[in-house]
């Protein structure tokens, strides 16, 4: 049996003595690197100031037929758990995400809003293989095995139990998030009433697992990636950097680069446009782990449910697509609504493409809220 051991026995609260060891001392390094400025500090930086960590006694069990002893688990949550444990809204992060939901959603958050601290129990938890708090090659080294969405959804169950939760109020998720909300609902035994699902699919769209699949090989081709065995100080980051180039372009869309970029040169000479997307790399080499990146990409493309498991899932559910995405594209959305049982679609319009579910959230919290609210 393969196990992955803790780094350190944690306390729930992420405390600043680990939170300063992230920062210098990664569990798979002997020495200390000689760099200030390597991703693993970056990544520190980034983690939300209020994370806490479980760990499950309970091995997981991955369905590559390996285990995870002591997977840990990064989340955060909002409000409190009433008495019967059933006013729960938990949210799945996408792809580079972090638990900071107010940052990510602040037009979904807050009094009044779907996420309302004051009526709900909020809870968001890193996903597995990610490096913002969870189990994953950060903390556990390059021979962290490979992952599926279903794992992730299992191992954020666990962290459910430990807190006490007996049923979902609304599970949502954006993106790579929906694909985590769907394997909970297909595999959870908690009861779960309602699925927000957007900007998502029931699988990888082959242009989507095309695209992922470049974006890996530009991580591997980097000749510091060493088969992931990368020294801290001297990480891929060219290659990182040039995956979330061809990622975040194809998280816009023609129209909004048209009209905010066209043309444009810096004084150098160099498309604005281009100068955009090494920014949007650079940002991310910054913040985030290769392999991390690797193992969740593989986890996306994997996934898939057939129309046998969506028509098992019970939960009402919401459907919302954005008319410009072309990475998940509204007829996959519209194909999503038909195979579940009982679900409905809608649609925003936006320029920011597949963006739009974060940065125009605005366009369909109204729509949330009333779903949430109806009997």
């Amino acid at each position: 049996m393969s196990s992955f051991n803790r780094v350190t026995s944690f306390d729930e609260p992420f405390d600043s003595e680990l939170r300063a060891r992230l920062e210098v001392e990664p569990a798979y390094l002997n020495t200390a690197p000689t760099e200030a400025s390597w991703p693993a500090r970056g990544i520190a930086q980034h983690l939300p100031a209020k994370l806490r960590r479980y760990t499950p006694v309970l091995t997981l069990a991955l369905d590559s037929g390996k285990f995870l002893a002591e997977a840990t688990i990064g989340y955060q949550t909002w409000g409190a758990l009433n008495a019967a444990g059933d006013n729960v809204i938990w949210v799945c992060h996408a792809l580079t995400g972090t638990t900071d939901v107010p940052a990510t959603w602040p037009a979904l958050f807050g009094p009044g809003r779907l996420l309302d601290p004051g009526r709900d129990f909020i809870v968001c938890a890193n996903v597995l293989g990610g490096c913002y708090g969870s189990a994953g090659p950060l903390l556990h080294g390059h021979h962290f095995p490979e992952i599926s969405i279903f794992d992730m959804a299992r191992h954020q169950q666990l962290l459910a139990a430990h807190l006490g939760i007996k049923a979902i109020k609304l599970l949502l998720g954006g993106s790579m998030g929906g694909f985590q909300a769907l394997a909970w609902a297909h595999s959870s035994a908690l009861p779960i009433a309602k699925l927000a699902l957007i900007a998502t699919s029931y699988r990888q769209p082959a242009q989507a697992a095309a695209l992922a699949a470049m974006q890996c090989q530009a991580i591997e081709l980097d000749p510091n990636f060493k088969a992931g065995a990368y020294c801290p100080s001297a990480p891929p980051r060219k290659g990182l950097a040039l995956a979330r180039q061809i990622g975040h372009l194809s998280y816009r869309c023609e129209r909004e680069l048209n009209q905010r970029f066209d043309r444009q040169e810096r004084s150098d000479g160099r498309l604005q446009v281009l100068s955009y997307l090494d920014y949007q790399g650079e940002k991310l080499a910054n913040r985030f782990d290769a392999n991390s990146y690797l193992r969740i990409s593989l986890a996306m493309n994997r996934f898939a449910l057939s129309a046998g498991q969506l028509a098992q899932i019970s939960a009402q559910a919401l459907v919302i697509s954005v008319r410009s995405d072309w990475l998940y594209p509204e007829a996959e959305q519209r194909q999503l609504a038909d195979l579940l049982p009982n679900a409905r679609h809608i649609a925003i319009d936006s320029d920011y493409g597949h963006d739009g579910f974060l940065l125009e959230a605005e366009k369909f919290a109204p729509d949330l809220l009333a779903f949430m609210r109806e009997t």
